[in-house]
């Protein structure tokens, strides 16, 4: 035998939004876990989106980071240039150059290729 339970439309639209975002801290709560645990990194929506359309993925994480060319050259001792050849995809860089650039970025060397 099936109980059923009615409800007016507006209370039903108010548990079904409390469940939706109860959801939504649920993900976000292990989201977090996984970052303290230092396995996933969140970034901003933006960023993902700029990662999604094809956009050079050290440029993206440079200016995540608020680094500059220069700044990001410093820091993992590749060439300006070179840094700015591989953001505008004229060279792709070295194992070694993309290695350095990942740490210097704090970041897998999967996320820059």
């Amino acid at each position: 035998m099936m109980d059923t339970v009615t409800i007016d439309r507006a209370e039903y639209d108010r548990l079904t939004e409390a469940v939706n975002e109860l959801e939504d801290l649920r993900a976000y709560d292990r989201a977090m876990a996984r970052l303290e645990a230092g396995e996933d990194e969140l970034i901003p929506a933006e960023a993902a989106a700029r990662l999604l359309s094809g956009e050079s993925p050290v440029r993206v994480y440079r200016e995540l980071r608020g680094l500059t060319q220069q700044q990001l050259s410093d820091a993992s001792n590749v060439n300006r240039v070179q840094i700015a050849d591989i953001e505008v995809g004229r060279k792709q860089g070295s194992i070694s150059t993309v290695k350095r650039l990942a740490e210097a970025l704090n970041v897998a060397v999967d996320d820059l290729v």
